[in-house]
């Protein structure tokens, strides 16, 4: 196992255990103790989890943001059928806003091939995708770029939704709650949300279930903004009715598609 998969590994434990000894470690991975602590003294550095005598333990609260690498390989089943519905939400014409995020990178992926669309992001992992589209005028927003998500930031890409009119915003968000609305883990993707959300006549939420009733440290929106839910089967029924009764249009996946709970915060 190469470093890298081996401390994917490692995040893995962590986040699904909360709390792991160096002994757990290296038995399930099958290295030696050197080799688990100079992986765990290097996620701790990089602020990914914190170390303990004798193991390693969550950084998790709400302004937690789980490392990209982890919530893109989460779900992917989900993402993809979630990405699909959506997709069919797009006509000939439209202009788009695409959130980052590994969800709304699944609808990116379908819109390759499309025709007569206008595409606004700050992702860019999206402009990636589309860069080379023929039918799809693409409009990256600029700023600032955050790495680790591949987002970007700041008062230049906040001020480039301002400019715009879009027909539709494809977001995606940390926490969906009846109590606190949209929210995310950090505040400067936030604030470029929230300016995308403010410019766009029709907001589809895209998440799967594990992120349905759950709040997260930064307010993104009120309900009341969210036009479409895009989400799976697993979905409660009880908390669905409560969006529908809000006027919130909920879109759901096939019900064999398998939901990996994330742990609670």
């Amino acid at each position: 196992m190469i470093s890298a998969e081996r401390r994917k590994k490692i995040l893995e434990l962590v986040e699904k255990r909360s709390s792991i000894s160096v002994a757990e470690m290296c038995e399930k991975l099958d290295v030696s103790e050197m080799t688990i602590r100079r992986d765990l003294s290097m996620l701790s550095n990089q602020g990914l989890l914190q170390r303990v005598h004798g193991g390693a333990v969550s950084r998790q609260g709400r302004s937690y943001e789980p490392p990209y690498l982890l919530r893109s390989s989460k779900n992917i089943e989900a993402k993809q059928a979630i990405g699909q519905m959506a997709a069919a939400l797009v006509i000939d014409g439209d202009s788009l806003a695409l959130d980052n995020g590994s969800t709304v990178l699944e609808l990116a992926r379908l819109l390759v091939g499309n025709r007569n669309l206008t595409v606004l992001t700050a992702s860019l992992a999206v402009a990636n995708i589309l860069a080379d589209a023929p039918g799809i005028r693409l409009i990256l927003s600029g700023g600032i770029l955050r790495k680790e998500e591949g987002s970007l930031i700041g008062h230049i890409a906040e001020k480039t939704f301002q400019e715009f009119r879009i027909d539709k915003a494809f977001i995606g968000v940390g926490g969906i709650s009846l109590e606190n609305g949209l929210t995310e883990y950090n505040l400067e993707d936030t604030l470029v949300k929230r300016n995308m959300i403010g410019n766009s006549e029709q907001i589809i939420v895209m998440t799967d279930s594990s992120k349905l009733g759950k709040t997260r440290f930064s307010y993104v929106a009120p309900l009341s903004v969210v036009d479409v839910l895009v989400t799976d089967s697993q979905a409660s029924e009880e908390l669905l009715q409560e969006f529908r009764y809000l006027g919130i249009e909920t879109l759901l996946t096939p019900q064999e598609i398998q939901i990996m709970e994330e742990d609670e915060q």
